[in-house]
């Protein structure tokens, strides 16, 4: 794979990234292949999409924009209500919850949780991906999208009705039994992302972004949510009861959506000529020749060969992300928390690291709907992915507390924290959004979905790799 940067991108069948350099912007999205594609040696020699689903119908209203962004929204939001309801986890895993909860006294259990939250919610996700992949030819799409949600959604519901029972007792009962809970959730919700980004990759560039930009939007609702459920109720419990009912709401709504889908025009377009162009019906061994036979599990090696550098961006994005997000962001505080404002105690963190972080990230993938530069061959994407390594240290050295190891802290002012998770989260979105969307358009049609898939799975063994990290570096912090 060559990366030269002025080598111009030829379309594949299913490429919605047309650069300026063809020099043709009359060109339908359906009609951009030809025999020159680079991916013209994978496909048959005629195309087996009928004449009849060449047109393309309109996305009224933008419903199935709003569907595919709602469905995002869907895809993340059960894992970011986990990690940002931090003072209910504290509550509840601290050795004060006969108390009000205003107090917060250390324990074993709450200085580590989000680190073993993170490993707890990322393994069972690597594993569910490469099922996810094996299953995509399988089982329909249809089946493993709801089947995922109906886990989620009765996982949150038990989630929902320990709000408010009194686990001091057993502790540590709680904090097993909430892994569990993470990890199962989790699993599905990878099994639901990849599914719904895999089906996305059947439709334009713009429907991709907008299944990507509503992941961002989910964290955005759930720090907003967590923020007002800490200024509207008094008692930890009654906030995170209204908090985990609000993702009960949120959840049920993707599985309305999803059902809703197939009724419009524009999805069924799209669909039908996924279906006309079934990933099961080219072998690995047969591609190249462009003979046909039924196989189980689409061809791996077409996919790497176009998307390896993509997809090592990608994991590499997420890496870092999740190295320092939230186990090292949400736990740095601010310096001026001794002066018992309710800035300083009860609101910075939420603020600072999960509102902050997850607004810059929305702004960054919603950013990659305007501007997709550097494009899926340069060498620069994967320069400016190395270069977020900086960021790294520079939160290990604000004011995270408790400080076990490393006494040192650089950044003595408020403002760095907040700088540095804008950093953080707008470079994740914008780094993180570009490769996910150039994957599925840069193979043949016959392959998008299960692109989508294997760019799913670089997504999450990124936030594996980075999660066994981040408990390392809370640890020698």
């Amino acid at each position: 794979m060559k990366m030269d940067n002025t080598e111009p991108v030829q379309p594949s069948l299913n490429s919605s990234y047309l650069p300026t350099a063809l020099g043709n912007h009359d060109i339908s999205e359906d009609e951009a292949s030809d025999d020159q594609s680079p991916s013209a040696s994978l496909l048959p020699k005629h195309s087996s999409v009928p004449l009849a689903v060449r047109y393309s119908p309109e996305d009224n209203y933008c419903l199935v924009y709003m569907i595919f962004f709602l469905m995002g929204i869907g895809s993340l939001l059960p894992w970011n209500f986990f990690i940002t309801a931090k003072h209910y986890w504290l509550y509840k895993l601290s050795n004060n919850t006969h108390h009000s909860g205003h107090e917060e006294e250390r324990s074993d259990l709450s200085d580590y949780f989000e680190s073993y939250l993170a490993i707890a919610s990322t393994v069972p996700s690597v594993l569910c991906l490469i099922l996810n992949y094996v299953l995509v030819n399988r089982l329909s799409s249809n089946v493993r999208i709801l089947s995922s949600l109906t886990v989620i959604l009765l996982v949150f519901v038990v989630t929902t009705v320990l709000v408010k029972v009194d686990m001091s007792d057993c502790r540590l009962g709680f904090f097993i039994s909430t892994l569990v809970s993470v990890a199962v959730v989790s699993g599905a919700s990878n099994l639901f992302s990849g599914s719904v980004f895999g089906i996305s990759g059947h439709f334009p560039m713009r429907i991709s972004q907008a299944l990507i930009s509503g992941q961002a939007m989910g964290g955005t609702l759930s720090a907003v949510a967590s923020i007002v459920d800490l200024a509207a109720a008094k008692d930890v419990t009654d906030s995170a009861l209204a908090y985990f009912l609000t993702a009960d709401i949120f959840i049920l709504l993707c599985i309305i959506a999803y059902l809703l889908l197939p009724k419009l025009e524009y999805s069924r377009h799209y669909m039908l000529a996924a279906t006309c162009t079934s990933p099961g019906m080219i072998s690995e061994g047969e591609a190249a020749s462009g003979a046909r036979s039924k196989v189980s599990v689409p061809p791996l090696q077409p996919i790497l060969r176009k998307t390896w550098v993509l997809g090592l961006s990608v994991f590499y994005v997420f890496c870092i992300s999740i190295m320092v997000f939230p186990a090292v962001s949400s736990g740095i505080q601010s310096v001026s928390k001794d002066s018992g404002s309710p800035w300083t105690t009860t609101y910075f963190v939420p603020l600072t690291s999960f509102l902050l972080y997850n607004v810059a990230d929305f702004c960054g993938r919603q950013a990659t709907a305007w501007l997709q530069v550097p494009g899926p061959t340069s060498r620069v994407l994967p320069a400016l992915v190395l270069c977020r390594s900086a960021i790294v240290p520079l939160l290990m050295f604000c004011n995270y507390q408790p400080r076990d190891h490393l006494h040192t802290v650089l950044f003595t002012h408020d403002v760095y924290p907040i700088v540095f998770n804008c950093l953080l989260g707008l470079s994740n979105g914008y780094l993180g959004t570009l490769p996910m969307i150039y994957g599925p358009k840069v193979v043949p049609r016959e392959l998008a979905e299960a692109t989508g898939v294997v760019m799913s799975f670089f997504l999450t063994l990124g936030l594996a790799v980075g999660s066994a990290f981040s408990v390392l570096i809370v640890h020698c912090i």
